[in-house]
């Protein structure tokens, strides 16, 4: 039988077996600030079932707005989850889901996920989630969205933050507004960063462009951009004062002290996960 949604949100509190000393989570710098660490070698071409080195994390861009996070402990997070991530017996640790549109959850999740994040809570009043796995932490910041006939609902979509390997890893979701500044402290420090970049079903190309110069990421992924155009007139905004990066594929793995000193935008190009 499925978890009633209003049962598996409850995981904020959840906590794993204690891991080995070896596998516990590195401090992040989320909420402190920290210099950025010198070099550009940070990306490197790997499979998503191939082992992970110390210190990295693995990002796989799945689809839309869907990006699987993985550890070098084996934990596998997957973003605004809608039920499928392909031909896969995969199944993740952690979803995160958003509702703004069906292309960013499910009403009918695995019920072997162990922990199933939704990002909205009873209308208007948000959730809050602090879900700490050992390896890994996922928090969230509540923001509006649009909701039908032009109305808005408060506090409707969460951006969720990963903090992994002393990294911190943020998902916009299906963002509509900039954040305010209580939003933009609770987010704190972000070294890499999921933006829609679709110029219109989320926030206009203005105020995106906004978004990222205030989080000043180091690495910038865009999703959510259906026609290559959004994803030119983003890049094109941007190319003045950051580095742009294409990849090939859908993979890269990112560890803290490789990280560019110069903010840098890369395209990675969906792919479902394949067994």
């Amino acid at each position: 039988m499925l978890r009633p949604l209003a049962t598996v949100a409850f995981v904020i509190a959840t906590f794993a077996p204690p891991l080995a000393a070896q596998d516990a989570r590195r401090p992040s710098h989320c909420i402190a600030i920290a210099d950025a660490a010198p070099g550009l070698r940070y990306l490197h071409k790997a499979a998503w079932s191939d082992p992970i080195p110390d210190h990295a994390v693995r990002i796989h861009y799945i689809a839309h707005a869907s990006f699987m996070i993985q550890t070098r402990g084996g934990l596998a997070a997957i973003t605004d989850y809608s039920g499928f991530v392909g031909q896969t017996g995969l199944i993740p640790d952690i979803v995160t889901m958003n509702h703004a549109h069906s292309t960013h959850w499910t009403a009918s999740p695995d019920p072997a996920i162990p922990h199933i994040l939704q990002g909205w809570g009873a209308f208007g009043q948000g959730i809050e989630h602090h879900l700490d796995l050992g390896e890994m932490l996922v928090r969230n910041v509540s923001t509006d969205i649009r909701s039908q006939y032009g109305r808005a609902e408060e506090r409707g979509n969460s951006i969720f933050v990963f903090e992994v390997e002393g990294l911190c890893i943020g998902h916009l979701g299906h963002l509509h507004h900039e954040p305010n500044d209580r939003q933009y402290a609770a987010l704190g420090r972000l070294d890499v960063v999921m933006v829609p970049v679709d110029g219109g079903y989320t926030m206009g190309p203005d105020t995106t462009v906004k978004v990222v110069d205030r989080l000043k990421s180091r690495i910038i992924l865009p999703m959510h951009w259906f026609a290559g155009s959004a994803l030119e007139r983003f890049i094109a905004d941007v190319s003045d004062r950051f580095a742009i990066d294409r990849r090939a594929g859908p993979d890269m793995l990112v560890s803290l002290r490789d990280l560019p000193a110069r903010p840098t935008v890369v395209v990675l190009r969906p792919e479902w996960l394949s067994d």
